[in-house]
């Protein structure tokens, strides 16, 4: 039924605002997004349902459809854009991406949500067609040079197609003059084609094997060695023919020998698809593991091997492969290292980092530390340090136990990344660097006053006089009594203590509760306090009175904590200065705050059952912040 005007006469230039409401419920878009908001779920359009109705009104279903919604994939994780409809136009046009007919609008809203997750549209200047892919199905790509491709290249590219992966070929142009440019083979320069299928067929005894290959525009085919028309489809069967699907016509589609697509393309640009971009029937699969973490100056931004004294700090991914791939003594897996949200930082000054990683057999469980690489060579690497927003290699190694250690190039450099595995078999992975563990030893047993060095007697001689008659220091005598005797040692060159430590060292020692500290008290935390000492010495290599943030990691572990990297780089950013040295105080400080979180929290879970679900590394990043 048509719709009835209300008023007759001449109307008002009709606005947005005032738009009509179509909806069958009369309620708005806004109404309707607000009443999935407070149900907590999507829209579904009961006027326009996702079923064969809304497909075809007259003609049957052609093939079975699939009903899927939409969204944007950005670091591996899948994101909802939400924009609104408003595009950018000049005299009447739209600027950026748009379709031939000007009425058509799909392709500039999907622009728009795209610029929108990377900050802007000039934020995708500079793109790429894999980083494309990779957004908008999840998938991680690879880089073929055919001239430089594997033996088994064409085995790679047959499983690729068998697991639903995109690929897409092209020819290098050397200037502008050949952007576009027509081979006397058919073929386009510059311009992105598609690999649709792999066969072979048996010509007089031999086994030639084929790729076929699509030209988006429709038209427009390779003329040479079995093209649609050659001669060589005379050798071939009916029965092969109709397998490959083999007709003369100008749509675009081609078969070509793959000898003659090695000569004649440059590059093969493949996106792996993880499983849930892909459709239950599919016959192979990818098995996916992601880590995401940081470089943080000062605590896991190492740098290359090229800089081994911070190297050793990077995150570090232990990978277990237990499975062969079928008929092969080896595991074949692709790792993925992902820069993250550096077009988006554009605006900030930021560039791609030259990123790259490798790959080591470790031969021990743990962090791996420097003495390890300094005598250990990589087994495997990405080709090289590049500043791509993502660097990917696929590699082929024995069952085993490896560690991926993922890096900028320059050390002190900071970004946030995603690494990606995948593998053809079932492959175990874990961020070496995600747990906490504290082993504190027992504290020592006091010195009975008729065994105590001159120097201990001297102390207690300082600290009676200090006390006064209730023998106990406040954190001002504290810190007097600290600094006094610290500063007659000739070994160990540093500033006061502060007051605020001296503050936290009470706070982990008075038993009593009452804020001051007992000779008794003190007297275990002394011989605690020297072996803190004796280890700041010796990672303050040079004698400054410092250490380097970089060094923290050893040094909590000798002191017996283990932690995240998240809490490390927390740590740093508190205690480190600008130079990323740590002084006597800041490690002091430190360690007395996180031997008291890990007290705190062994307390509460024993006097508290609900507190045992509580995570170690999350009570003490909380305290830290505190």
């Amino acid at each position: 039924m048509p719709y009835l005007h209300g008023a007759t006469g001449p109307q008002a230039h009709p606005v947005p605002k005032d738009a009509r409401t179509t909806h069958s419920s009369g309620q708005s878009f806004e109404q309707l997004r607000q009443g999935c908001l407070q149900a907590g779920r999507l829209f579904e359009d009961t006027d326009f349902p996702a079923n064969n109705t809304s497909l075809f009104y007259s003609e049957r279903l052609p093939v079975p459809f699939v009903w899927k919604r939409p969204g944007f994939w950005q670091h591996s994780e899948w994101l909802d854009v939400v924009i609104d409809d408003r595009l950018p136009t000049f005299r009447g046009r739209l600027v950026f991406l748009h379709s031939a007919d000007h009425n058509e609008f799909w392709s500039a809203l999907l622009e728009k949500a795209y610029a929108k997750l990377n900050g802007s549209y000039e934020a995708l200047k500079g793109g790429s067609t894999v980083e494309a892919m990779e957004d908008f199905t999840g998938g991680v790509a690879e880089t073929f040079l055919t001239r430089e491709a594997p033996q088994d290249f064409y085995a790679i590219l047959g499983k690729a197609l068998k697991r639903g992966s995109l690929l897409g070929c092209s020819m290098d142009i050397r200037n502008a003059a050949e952007s576009e440019a027509r081979t006397p083979f058919g073929l386009i320069k510059g311009h992105a084609y598609t690999v649709t299928g792999l066969d072979q067929v048996d010509v007089r005894g031999q086994k030639i094997e084929l790729i076929r290959v699509r030209n988006p525009w429709g038209q427009v085919e390779w003329n040479g060695p079995w093209s649609d028309s050659s001669p060589e489809w005379q050798s071939v069967g009916l029965a092969d023919q109709k397998r490959l699907c083999h007709a003369a016509l100008d749509d675009g589609e081609f078969w070509m020998a793959f000898e003659d697509f090695r000569a004649h393309f440059d590059k093969v640009e493949l996106c792996n698809l993880t499983p849930d971009a892909l459709q239950e029937d599919t016959l192979h699969r990818w098995e996916v593991a992601v880590h995401q973490g940081s470089w943080v100056r000062g605590s896991t931004a190492g740098g290359c091997r090229n800089f081994l004294d911070t190297f050793w700090t990077n995150p570090q991914i232990k990978l277990s492969l237990t499975e062969k791939d079928e008929g092969q003594e080896g595991c074949t897996f692709l790792v993925a290292l992902m820069q993250k949200d550096r077009r988006k930082l554009k605006r900030f000054g930021a560039d791609m980092l030259t990123i790259g990683y490798a790959i080591y057999s470790p031969g021990r469980d743990g962090h791996l530390d420097k003495d390890f690489f300094r005598y250990h060579a990589s087994l495997a690497r990405s080709k090289t340090f590049i500043n791509l927003r993502e660097v990917s290699e696929r590699f082929r190694l024995p069952p085993g136990e490896y560690i991926l250690v993922p890096s900028t190039f320059e050390p002190h450099q900071e970004a946030d990344f995603c690494l990606r595995i995948f593998s053809e078999k079932k492959a175990i992975s874990r961020d070496l660097d995600g747990t906490v563990d504290i082993d504190l030893p027992e504290p020592p047993q006091t010195t009975p006053p008729e065994q105590e060095t001159e120097e201990e007697q001297q102390f207690r001689a300082l600290f009676h006089r200090v006390a006064g008659e209730d023998m106990e220091v406040t954190a001002e005598e504290l810190e007097y009594v600290l600094n006094a005797v610290l500063q007659k040692r000739k070994d160990l060159k540093f500033k006061k203590l502060s007051l605020i430590s001296c503050r936290n060292i009470i706070s982990l020692m008075d038993t009593s509760g009452n804020g001051k500290l007992e000779f008794s008290e003190f007297r275990v935390f002394w011989d605690k306090l020297k072996q803190w000492i004796n280890l700041f010495t010796e990672f303050d290599v040079d004698r400054s009175g410092t250490m380097s943030s970089y060094e923290l990691r050893t040094a909590l572990r000798a002191s017996g904590f283990q932690l995240s990297s998240r809490l490390l780089q927390l740590i740093v950013l508190r205690y480190a200065d600008e130079g990323l040295q740590l002084d006597l105080d800041d490690f002091l400080n430190c360690l007395v705050r996180l031997e008291n979180a890990s007290r705190v929290f062994q307390a509460l879970r024993v006097k508290n059952q609900d507190f045992i679900h509580l995570n170690i590394n999350e009570f003490i990043n909380l305290t830290m912040n505190i």
